[in-house]
């Protein structure tokens, strides 16, 4: 990556707690976290599946649950069974479906340099049968952006 000339001095940087990927880490700073977010794109709602599927403890789940619901990633919604006391589901908000590209990311990340072989899982488009990329672009570019290609600049109002 390249920096414009006013960040090139990055001693001078003052972005402190700005930073967007400190930001995000801090909100998904756990893998039981990960593990949930995952398990809530692969339909998980209920407590004591998330439990069951991270195998984590039921505090370890409730923290996680408890962090991205106040980050504004997941939502509870009340349901009660019949002749059972009410509880709740955790549904992705828009900001929780706005991960996907970074789970997605992580996944084909550790496909391609964890895996010895076939990967577990395949991800293809539920219309076509294509396999499911993710990949950096400029915009409305077909190729992919590698780090040299991108030139970071300081975020000016307007």
């Amino acid at each position: 990556m390249e920096f414009e000339p006013d960040l090139r001095d990055r001693s001078q940087w003052d972005i402190g707690d700005a930073c967007s990927m400190t930001r995000t880490l801090e909100v998904l700073s756990t893998k039981i976290a990960f593990q949930t977010v995952r398990e809530l794109f692969f339909g998980t709602v209920r407590f004591d599946d998330f439990v069951t599927r991270t195998e984590s403890s039921a505090p370890a789940v409730s923290r996680a649950l408890k962090q991205l619901e106040a980050a504004g990633i997941v939502t509870r919604v009340p349901y009660r069974e019949p002749g059972q006391r009410a509880r709740d589901e955790y549904h992705l908000t828009e900001a929780g479906e706005d991960l996907l590209p970074v789970f997605m990311s992580l996944v084909q990340w550790g496909d391609k340099h964890l895996q010895d072989g076939r990967p577990p899982l395949s991800f293809l488009d539920a219309k076509t049968g294509r396999p499911v990329t993710v990949h950096v672009t400029a915009g409305s570019a077909k190729s992919p952006a590698r780090a040299g290609d991108i030139e970071i600049q300081v975020s000016r109002p307007g």
